[in-house]
């Protein structure tokens, strides 16, 4: 980060896409349901320290994600990427694969 001169700071990434766009959060879910045309839903399951008990605690949240080919199925681990809004409910977008169950 480089100084102004009057003690602020300017940011160190503008020629980046992350600078650019205000940089794009990525998270890794497993695929809950793909019923709906191009929409899969995603659960990301993070840890989080409890704030008075100082158990970590797990907590579920679903996303829904966009998927142009169709392609994904319940039970994949993907990764979604942030997206400008595609529908009323839909702000991201699966990039990639990352580990299909096998089936038995």
């Amino acid at each position: 980060m480089a100084s102004d001169g009057n003690g602020q700071t300017a940011p160190a990434a503008v020629g980046t896409e992350e600078g650019r766009r205000g940089g794009r959060r990525t998270l890794i879910g497993r695929v809950k349901s793909a019923k709906m045309t191009k929409t899969v839903v995603v659960e990301v399951v993070r840890s989080v320290r409890h704030a008075v008990y100082g158990k970590y605690v797990r907590i579920r949240t679903k996303y829904k994600a966009h998927d142009e080919k169709g392609e994904y199925r319940a039970g994949d681990l993907v990764e979604i990427r942030e997206h400008k809004p595609i529908s009323k409910e839909k702000r991201w977008m699966v990039t990639k694969l990352i580990e299909r169950p096998v089936d038995a």
